[in-house]
């Protein structure tokens, strides 16, 4: 059986892209590549890829992560500038037992060096949400915007294999040189094809601090469910982080296991997550927390509707 499972509506037409390549027998690995390189490919996604929004000093930088889970191999870049696809950029690395994750200066001459696509990944648009938001907050202390769309993907191909990846502009208004939880192996995505495969998004600062992947693929391996193993790991780290610093940010995740069977959970209000199955179609959900529990329903055509226009829209001062 196949199946994949994706962060955010955004990641819709790439899933049903991939779902085609999954049912001619394609390797997860390819598969979870060409899938993320669709959304890191479109302008009006601002949180990932060219028209990425950008840090405090209005540059791009780029995060990503991949990892196999036949051979535990991973690649990841953060802080990278000016390469079009950084997941392809991390898959490659991910074929190296050493140099396999790269920061800024370094991983830009690696990808340069690899002959991956020089782009400038700042838009005209991106450009004009900055200039609105600083001149928004000119009275105020400049402070990271609080979204933060990572796309991260889990699929499990014919042959079995499951493979994780994620990709991420990170923070609007971050500092330079910022580092969420996408690019980290075991936070922002991991996967082991005995078991299954996880990926987060959110506040990586804090889905850092429960390595929450790999925790979620570690539950799974005890015996739990996808979806019990999501839910018990964001209720154990968000009951933590509001213990010991009095809040959590946001935190949702998703996760497939090795038999296609799906999971999500979230502390926050309307997450949405793609599922494509075999013999199935691709549906989009919509997650909810409800006093600990994750509430999960399709998504209407009227919110889908809403969402593409919101994206689209001309931005106005």
């Amino acid at each position: 059986m196949w199946a994949m499972i994706a962060t955010w509506r955004m990641a819709l037409e790439g899933v049903c892209e991939a779902g085609e390549l999954l049912k001619k027998g394609k390797g997860a690995g390819e598969v979870v590549e060409q899938a993320i390189r669709m959304v890191e490919d479109f302008p009006y996604y601002k949180s990932v890829g060219y028209g990425g929004l950008p840090n405090e000093e209005m540059i791009v930088e780029l995060d990503a992560g991949y990892m196999d889970g036949n051979t535990l191999s991973v690649g990841a870049v953060a802080g990278i500038k000016d390469f079009a696809n950084p997941v392809s950029i991390a898959k490659e690395l991910s074929k190296d037992n050493v140099n396999c994750v790269l920061v800024a200066e370094g991983a830009e001459k690696y990808a340069s060096q690899k002959g991956f696509e020089r782009k400038t990944m700042l838009t005209e648009r991106a450009k004009k949400h900055y200039h609105k938001r600083v001149k928004k907050l000119q009275s105020q202390e400049l402070k990271p915007y609080d979204g933060h769309d990572t796309v991260g993907e889990v699929v499990l191909d014919q042959a079995g294999k499951v493979v994780v990846a994620t990709s991420t502009s990170g923070l609007f208004m971050k500092k330079a040189g910022r580092i969420g939880d996408s690019p980290i192996v075991g936070a922002g995505f991991y996967a082991d094809s005995e078991v299954g495969g996880a990926s987060a998004t959110g506040l990586g600062e804090d889905l850092m601090k429960g390595c929450i992947s790999y925790e979620i693929v570690r539950k799974m391996k005890e015996g739990l469910s996808p979806q019990e193993a999501c839910q018990k790991a964001v209720n154990e780290l968000d009951e933590k982080l509001k213990k010991s610093k009095g809040f959590s940010g946001d935190l949702s995740v998703i996760a497939i296991d090795k038999n296609g069977q799906f999971g999500c959970a979230t502390n926050i209000q309307q997450f949405s997550f793609v599922v494509y199955r075999q013999n199935e179609e691709a549906v989009v959900y919509l997650a909810d927390n409800v006093d600990g529990e994750t509430k999960i329903y399709p998504a209407s055509q009227e919110w889908m509707d809403q969402y593409m226009q919101e994206r689209m829209a001309p931005i106005t001062e």
